[in-house]
């Protein structure tokens, strides 16, 4: 099934160069990192990687789903956190790589069952995750 959006309200840009290892820039500036693969991959590790902005982008995005659903819900979210975890590895018997990922959420002082509802419910409204339902393994944890 594919999403459509019904009105784009914002596009971000990024340009990158050299791939795995070189540099990647957004169009305006604030986001300008130099790529390397990681050690574990058989480069330097002396950047940031793929995995890492993916990582990055899908703990914010689906903290503020998060954040959106326990206000709707009159639940304090106060405190809470959002960690993913992004793994590569190969896949189709090594023609190809593919990712998985990990989220654990925090929600302290939130009962576990209150705390699990809202995290399946921002589980539908975060774009990552309609992004990648279907299509990637997806776990989520309420630690």
């Amino acid at each position: 099934m594919t999403i459509a959006v019904e009105k784009v309200v914002y596009t971000a840009r990024a340009t990158a160069q050299g791939g795995r290892d070189g540099h990647t820039a957004s169009d305006d500036g604030k986001l300008d990192v130099t790529v390397a693969p990681p050690k574990e991959m058989g480069g330097n590790g002396e950047g940031t990687n793929p995995e890492q902005l993916f990582a990055a982008g899908f703990a914010s995005c689906f903290h503020s789903a998060l954040k959106l659903v326990a206000r709707r819900a009159r639940v304090d979210s106060d405190g809470s956190t959002v960690t993913a975890e992004v793994g590569i590895g190969p896949i189709n018997g090594g023609a190809g790589y593919g990712l998985e990922v990990a989220l654990v959420i925090s929600l302290p002082g939130v009962e576990r069952s209150v705390a699990e509802e809202l995290v399946a419910k921002a589980h539908e409204v975060c774009p990552y995750s309609n992004a990648t339902r279907g299509n990637i393994k997806v776990d989520l944890a309420v630690a």
